[in-house]
């Protein structure tokens, strides 16, 4: 009786579906960012940095970025944001590291990439450069852009910059502790003019801009 019992239960086994694998970003697709200085447009490209344009899809469609601030914008260089408001949800992804990818587009004014501490680090954090960073960026793989701002780049870099790095300080810096145990509450009572992430929302590609290198 035990041999057709096992030879059932295998047969079961071996016809049973796979797994599914993990959906991915589409090729090309919009995020609109809406601002308390107004809204802007960035396009991604999955073929620039195919896991860093499937983390920011992901957390997109988790609203990990509404209602968070631009808490590290210097004038002229960068705009980085990405910790959540809500700590629980920060300390939830903080450790969720995706993997390098190689770099295809340079860091040239206007294009995101993931910030990180070295190889293998990236997780929620972002930047968008303000200037051409390519000599300082393009050296390292972790800093691969996976996406560019297409429309409202002049609402990017009027966000508020008083502040500069001391608001926030960025990754390697090693003082970004009290953002993530505060989130908003802590920034808003210690730096109460940075602009706010109200909301980012996945939206099809513009017809004049899909697919463009």
């Amino acid at each position: 009786m035990l041999a057709p019992i096992l030879a059932a239960a295998i047969l079961v086994q071996a016809s049973a579906p796979a797994a599914p694998a993990s959906p991915h970003a589409p090729e090309v697709f919009d995020v609109t960012v809406s601002t308390t200085k107004g809204p802007f447009v960035i396009e991604i490209h999955r073929a620039w940095s195919p896991n860093g344009a499937d983390r920011f899809y992901e957390l997109a469609n988790a609203h990990y970025y509404d209602d968070s601030r631009f808490f590290r914008t210097v004038a002229g260089k960068w705009v980085q944001f990405g910790i959540a408001g809500d700590p629980a949800m920060a300390k939830t992804w903080r450790g969720r590291t995706i993997p390098d990818d190689a770099l295809v587009q340079h860091n040239l004014p206007g294009y995101i990439g993931f910030s990180n501490t070295g190889p293998g680090t990236r997780s929620t954090q972002v930047y968008i450069n303000l200037r051409d960073n390519s000599a300082q960026n393009d050296g390292e793989a972790a800093f691969a852009p996976f996406g560019k701002v297409v429309q409202g780049m002049d609402v990017v870099e009027s966000l508020y910059s008083g502040y500069g790095e001391t608001s926030g300080s960025g990754m390697r810096a090693g003082h970004q502790d009290a953002m993530f145990e505060g989130g908003d509450a802590y920034l808003d009572a210690k730096f109460p003019k940075l602009d706010k992430l109200i909301s980012l929302k996945v939206t099809a590609p513009r017809r004049s801009g899909a697919g463009r290198p």
